[in-house]
C-alpha cells in the first residue's frame, strides 16, 4: 500500500492556537515555551527507566561490598508472613542479597498459622499474660504445624524464587537444645534457648543455601519445646556471629510517641535504649524485641535492627541504604 503525501502527518503536532486564544503578555511573565519544547524538555530531563536502575544498582555496590559474605539473620513473622504480596517481597529480598554475596540465615514463628490448626482439631488455645500456654498435645500441634508446615512453605517459596534453601527445626544437628522456661510451670512447654550449636549451619551458608529454621528445639532428655523465634534469632546471630540481626515487626520501629508514626528512632545505642525503657517509652510486646536485640549486641553481633515488615522490600531498605525502614540498635 503506497503512502500518499507525507507520510509523517500523524506525527505533526496540531496548529498553534489562534491569536486571539493566545493569552496576553505581560511585562513580569513571559509566555510559557511552546507545548513541543516543553514536551522535550522533560522527556530530556526524566532519565529512561534503564538509566534508573543502573544508577539504583550503582549506588549499592558500596552496601554490597560492606555486607558480602557477612551473615545476616532475619526474623520473620507478623503481617508480612499473612499477606501473600509481603511474603513474596520478602522471599525475593533474601534470595537477592544471597545472590549478591550476603549470608542470609530465616527464623520464623508462625502463630496464627497455630491457632487455625488448633481450631481445626478443637484444641482451644490458651493464653496467660500474652503468652501461649503449651501442654502436651499443643506442643505436638505446635511442631507439626512450624516445622513440617511452615517451614516447608517457605523453603519452597525461596526455592522457587531460584535461591536453595534447607528448612530445619532447633532439633536438627542439636542446632538449639532448650531448657523450660521460669514459667513453664504455668505456661507448659515454653522453652528457652540452653546453649546452641551452629555447626550444622555452617557447610549450608558456606555452599550459598539459606537456612530456614523453625523456633522448636528439644531439651537434653529429648522433649521439645516451642521458643519464642525472636529469642531464637538473637541466640543463633550471637553464635553464628552475624554482622546483623534484623527483627520483622507490626511496627514501625521505635517511636518516641507511639501515636506519632513520624517520631520514629532512625538509630539508637545500648544507653538510650535502656532509658527509653525506664521512662516509659518502649512498652509492651516492644519491650522482649529490644531486650533481645541488647543481648545480641552485648555477645558481639554488630548492629540489630527492628524494621516494619509491612513495607515492601523493607529488608533491602534496611541493609542496602542509609535511610533504613525502623530503627537500628547499635552497641
Amino acid at each position: 500500500m503506497a503512502l500518499t503525501g507525507n507520510h509523517h502527518h500523524h506525527l505533526r503536532l496540531s496548529p498553534p492556537l489562534p491569536r486571539t486564544l493566545a493569552p496576553a503578555k505581560t511585562p513580569a511573565l513571559s509566555a510559557p515555551p511552546p507545548l513541543r519544547r516543553r514536551l522535550l524538555a522533560a522527556a530530556a530531563a526524566a532519565p529512561p527507566a534503564g538509566q534508573f536502575r543502573v544508577d539504583v544498582l550503582s549506588e549499592s555496590l558500596p552496601f554490597i561490598q560492606k555486607f558480602r559474605g557477612k551473615t545476616i539473620v532475619v526474623k520473620y513473622g507478623g503481617a508480612a508472613m499473612k499477606s501473600e504480596a509481603l511474603r513474596a517481597s520478602v522471599v525475593n529480598d533474601l534470595v537477592l542479597l544471597a545472590c549478591v554475596g550476603l549470608r542470609p540465615v530465616l527464623v520464623h514463628g508462625g502463630g496464627p498459622e497455630i491457632n487455625s490448626w488448633l481450631g481445626r482439631l478443637g484444641i482451644e488455645p490458651v493464653f496467660r499474660d500474652g503468652l501461649r500456654v503449651t501442654d502436651a498435645s499443643t506442643m505436638e500441634i505446635v511442631s507439626m504445624v512450624l516445622v513440617g508446615k511452615v517451614n516447608k512453605h517457605l523453603v519452597s517459596l525461596i526455592n522457587k524464587a531460584g535461591a536453595t534453601a534447607v528448612g530445619l527445626s532447633g532439633m536438627d544437628g542439636c542446632l538449639l537444645t532448650a531448657r523450660p522456661a521460669p514459667n513453664a510451670a504455668q505456661l507448659g512447654f515454653v522453652g528457652e534457648v540452653a546453649s546452641v550449636d551452629s555447626s550444622v549451619l555452617r557447610p549450608l551458608t558456606d555452599s550459598g543455601h539459606i537456612p530456614v529454621i523453625a523456633s522448636v528445639a528439644a531439651d537434653k532428655d529429648g522433649q521439645p519445646y516451642n521458643i519464642n523465634a525472636d529469642t531464637v534469632a538473637g541466640e543463633l546471630a550471637a553464635a553464628l556471629g552475624a554482622e546483623k540481626l534484623i527483627l520483622l515487626t507490626d511496627v514501625a520501629g521505635i517511636l518516641r510517641d507511639r501515636n506519632d508514626p513520624s517520631s520514629l528512632v532512625k538509630e539508637i545505642d545500648i544507653k538510650g535504649v535502656k532509658k527509653m525503657i525506664e521512662e516509659g517509652l518502649v512498652a509492651g510486646g516492644m519491650i522482649p524485641k529490644v531486650n533481645c536485640c541488647v543481648r545480641s549486641l552485648a555477645q558481639g553481633v554488630r548492629t540489630t535492627s527492628i524494621i516494619d515488615g509491612r513495607v515492601p522490600h523493607s529488608l533491602l531498605l534496611e541493609i542496602m541504604t542509609d535511610e533504613g525502614a525502623g530503627t537500628m540498635i547499635t552497641g
